[in-house]
């Protein structure tokens, strides 16, 4: 894997951050993206280096446009490659539909959707340089299910999923491999967010099939499944992680 290179967006904490370790451990270099918690993106690039791996640390809002072709412009100047992107950067209001203003959607949107379609094409622009990649986006069970509080971040995923499809197609022939990973309830600090998050957990550890509750080590293993050569074959699916959770309705 030497010279590799991967990009994981919101990898100053959680799902992100181990994410971006493991690939480490797994001799890729790394560019870390956050947008306001320096310090904790610091501490992730202090852990990769230590690893005998190269880091690149970038503040970019990627709900802004111009801000994606800057930080890609600083990986292109950087490494002058990328072989793997992990979208996981997340936002969202957590409101329900009739208290959604438009605000709350345009933000929402931005972050989860629209930057992953701007983040791709530049990724892809890229990754065809040395001959493809792999693409994975972090979906969650709210795409396809029905959360309290959840309406416009569960559509910004559904779109997500959308998109990981139709990017599927368009860069086969680039070599370049899309799929998503959508998670059950995982008690990250996102989830410190949801008002309703002592009840999410209670369902989460007691209606569970596989007996317990989702951890961010059973996502960030089907995300390194999916960037495998042993996957080449899986394209625009989003695989669910969740113990079983969502087959209980």
């Amino acid at each position: 894997m030497t010279q590799k290179v991967a990009l994981v967006t919101g990898s100053s904490r959680g799902i992100g951050r181990h994410t971006a370790i493991r690939l480490a451990k797994e001799g890729y270099d790394l560019v870390i993206n956050y947008a306001r918690s320096k310090s904790a993106a610091t501490e992730v690039a202090s852990e990769i280096e230590a690893l005998g791996r190269k880091v690149l640390v970038v503040k970019a809002n990627v709900g802004d446009v111009s801000k994606i072709k800057a930080m890609f412009q600083q990986i292109e100047e950087f490494y002058g490659r990328l072989d793997v992107f992990i979208n996981n950067a997340a936002s969202g209001v957590l409101r329900p539909a009739m208290e959604l203003e438009e605000s709350h959607w345009d933000w929402t949107m931005g972050i989860n959707s629209k930057a992953f379609l701007f983040c791709a094409q530049e990724a892809a622009r890229l990754m065809e340089k040395s001959g493809g990649g792999k693409i994975v986006s972090i979906s969650s069970l709210g795409s396809i299910r029905y959360l309290d509080n959840y309406t416009s971040v569960g559509v910004s995923k559904a779109a997500l999923e959308a998109l990981t499809r139709y990017l599927a197609v368009e860069l086969a022939p680039k070599n370049i491999c899309v799929n998503a990973v959508s998670g059950g309830a995982i008690d990250t600090d996102a989830l410190k967010h949801f008002p309703n998050r002592e009840e999410l957990l209670k369902d989460a550890i007691s209606k569970t099939p596989a007996g317990r509750m989702v951890e961010i080590e059973d996502m960030v293993n089907a995300i390194m499944f999916l960037l495998s050569e042993e996957s080449s074959m899986i394209r625009g699916q989003t695989i669910i992680v969740d113990g079983g959770r969502s087959l209980l309705v």
